[in-house]
């Protein structure tokens, strides 16, 4: 039987170390749930130093990739892999102001338009009987005015991951959730919405929802497309957006 480990490169032996198990258990040598060796015996089998050892489990603890639990039966401990290490990671660069208004923008224009596209091609019907309740929602919060938009922009996140959902993809499932999760910071820094804004969002969604619909995901996108960039210049003219330093366009 092949050995779990080799003896760590001496010239790199950190990152060796890290890497040796992070392919064990990406290729699923090592399953969820499963303990690693000893510390002693993992330190025989790398050839390495407990303190190098130590560093590289923290590290893959960071990563997500084990929890190193302490006392009686403790040790280094095999977490399941899930798109939430992924999402965390690029939660952390959109809330670091490290993406700027347009870079954010470019983004979503590309990434969402892709995502109705397919979204038009593969939506089923409970897709869009949810995808119609979800309207409504948006509709009676919009005709309450602004008093109700906390409830609209929440209506309005589940709109979007919905046309992910419909895609039928875990990739655009999890970067697209990521991307809303977060984007309230840039509205709530830069985007004036009141009623009419909402009614402009609303009549958007509806517009490309028609579009999903009628499976002409070519319009779909054309549509979502030009409402990332509608509103992106909208907060693009916000007096702060501007500014170094202030996630606008600045870098």
């Amino acid at each position: 039987m092949e050995p779990l480990f080799r003896e760590a490169r001496q010239s790199r032996i950190f990152e060796d170390v890290v890497e040796q198990i992070e392919e064990a258990i990406l290729q699923g040598r090592l399953k969820a749930g499963d303990r690693l060796p000893a510390e002693r015996d993992l330190k025989d089998m790398l050839k390495t130093s407990r303190s190098t050892l130590r560093e590289a489990l923290r590290v893959l603890e960071q990563k997500g990739l084990i929890e190193i639990r302490l006392g009686t039966g403790g040790g280094a401990v095999v977490k399941a892999v899930s798109s939430d290490q992924i999402s965390q990671s690029l939660g952390l660069l959109i809330r670091s102001q490290q993406v700027s208004l347009g870079q954010l923008a470019e983004f979503r224009e590309r990434f969402e338009g892709d995502v109705v596209e397919l979204a038009a091609s593969r939506a089923g019907k409970t897709d869009l009987d949810t995808l119609r309740d979800y309207l409504r929602q948006a509709a009676r919060y919009a005709a309450g005015g602004d008093e109700n938009l906390e409830d609209f922009l929440e209506v309005d996140k589940k709109i979007h991951l919905l046309f992910a959902h419909m895609t039928r993809n875990p990739i655009y499932i999890s970067i697209l959730r990521t991307v809303h999760d977060n984007i309230n910071l840039f509205f709530k820094r830069y985007l004036i919405m009141a009623t009419r804004e909402m009614e402009e969002n609303l009549s958007d969604l509806y517009d490309v929802a028609a579009a999903i619909e009628q499976k002409d995901g070519g319009k779909a996108r054309e549509l979502l497309q030009a409402h990332v960039r509608r509103f992106n210049s909208y907060m693009e003219r916000h007096p702060k957006a501007g500014r170094p330093g202030t996630n606008g366009n600045s870098t």
